[in-house]
């Protein structure tokens, strides 16, 4: 086998060579990401540039790229919080947020890579503290949670908005209670419950009585105003209308007008 001619060894080392250079040059940045330049002999971290966006880019080897996701993401908290009146709450948040991708450079230059643990988190304990800190073990329980989860969200987002992170939405998930308290809670809310269908059973029977009362009342008042003004000469001609009309039936009879009491008629049948 014959030898490699001298002048193609050093051609072969500048391709290895221009391969490494180029793969440690190279830079890809996935689908929701970007990246951030650190310029070694540059000045640091580029901060008055856009960030790198996705695709493939080409840097000098002596400089890095710090990927960031710039996507939504989701980070969960687990805290135990004390109420208005110092009962210990364990409450259950989650938060979704993504770095704010124009200021990216001054996340990393300031923040760093976790800026989640740095940050955001502590920011939301802090808030989840001083929010549920206003509020009894009763109105944990029941009505309250959309209102401490917003209060949490505007609070925590006051804070971050100014550390280049920006906050979506904060979820409350779940609020525990001592068992001791969340069963007194529960048996309060029942007695509550019965006491308010009791006071509608009452209220309905009371209608119900008034009803009668009023249409009692109504007949009493048509008997009265009926009696007053029925006068003995009104009687005798219903009396007499009454009569006739017994007259037109076939069976035999006599009638003798003025027969009878008060001067009524008198039917004499065959029996």
């Amino acid at each position: 086998m014959d030898k490699l001619p001298k002048v193609a060894l050093p051609a072969i080392f500048i391709l290895i060579a221009l391969v490494i250079l180029i793969s440690k040059s190279a830079v890809t940045i996935g689908s929701g990401e970007s990246g951030v330049l650190y310029k070694t002999f540059g000045g640091g971290v580029v901060t008055d540039a856009p960030p790198l966006g996705e695709g493939f880019h080409i840097v000098a080897p002596w400089n890095k790229v710090f990927v960031y996701e710039v996507r939504q993401q989701e980070v969960f908290e687990k805290m135990q919080v004390l109420s208005s009146n110092g009962l210990e709450i364990k409450l259950d948040a989650s938060a979704w947020f993504e770095p704010k991708r124009e200021f990216l450079g001054k996340l990393h230059q300031e923040k760093g890579e976790a800026y989640v643990q740095r940050v955001l988190l502590p920011t939301i304990r802090s808030a989840a503290r001083s929010v549920v800190g206003r509020y009894t073990p009763e109105q944990l329980y029941s009505s309250k949670r959309d209102a401490i989860q917003q209060e949490i969200y505007e609070e925590t987002k006051k804070i971050v908005d100014g550390q280049y992170i920006q906050l979506n939405e904060v979820l409350v998930r779940d609020v525990t209670l001592p068992p001791t308290i969340k069963e007194a809670i529960e048996r309060k809310l029942k007695q509550e419950q019965e006491s308010l269908e009791y006071e509608f059973r009452l209220v309905t029977a009371q209608k119900e009585a008034e009803k009668v009362r009023i249409e009692a009342q109504g007949k009493a008042d048509a008997n009265q105003i009926l009696s007053a003004s029925l006068t003995d000469k009104i009687l005798q001609d219903k009396g007499i209308d009454a009569t006739l009309e017994l007259s037109k039936s076939p069976n035999a009879k006599i009638v003798i007008v003025g027969g009878g009491d008060a001067g009524l008629p008198l039917i004499l049948g065959n029996n």
